[in-house]
């Protein structure tokens, strides 16, 4: 009887630690740099066009994308025209570097999924990226409604 005692509660230790695990992965991004060049004069910044080429796959290995073989994927940094965690993931990036994420749902297509690309509500979503080039993108500002109140007075 004792050792079935034992076995339960380890068993059950077992399942808290997994369960804690799972909640810590639900909303944290995970970065990892597979590669980063030697010389970097330069890092993704807000505002910067960047170019990436990218593999993206679901948790259980189907893929649901890729620019490999194609044109790198281009957009602006900070304007959301990407999902939250590219904004995130890719931030501070050099050229050349590669990186793979393990974005939640939280930061990626969240309870809605793409239908179009096959990724379901609420999925966890991997890339491997590499940053392709980096450039100026135009300086955008974002004014709330004090600010544009604050704006109208001095002028």
């Amino acid at each position: 009887m004792r050792s079935l005692n034992h076995v339960t509660l380890i068993a059950c230790l077992l399942a808290i630690a997994a369960a804690k695990k799972a909640w810590r992965d639900v909303d944290t991004l995970q970065i990892g740099v597979k590669h980063k060049p030697e010389d970097c004069p330069r890092k993704s910044q807000l505002s910067d066009e960047v170019q990436v080429h990218y593999t993206g796959w679901l948790t259980d290995g189907t893929q649901f994308g890729s620019s490999i073989g194609e044109e790198p994927f281009k957009f602006q940094m900070g304007e959301g025209d990407v999902i939250e965690g590219w904004e995130q993931g890719l931030f501070n990036m050099c050229v050349g570097e590669k990186r793979r994420l393990k974005v939640p749902a939280a930061l990626g297509y969240r309870d809605k999924g793409f239908a179009d690309l096959g990724i379901p509500a609420g999925a966890s979503l991997y890339f491997d990226t590499e940053l392709i080039s980096i450039e100026d993108g135009p300086m955008v500002i974002h004014l709330d409604a004090n600010s544009l109140n604050n704006l109208s007075e001095f002028y």
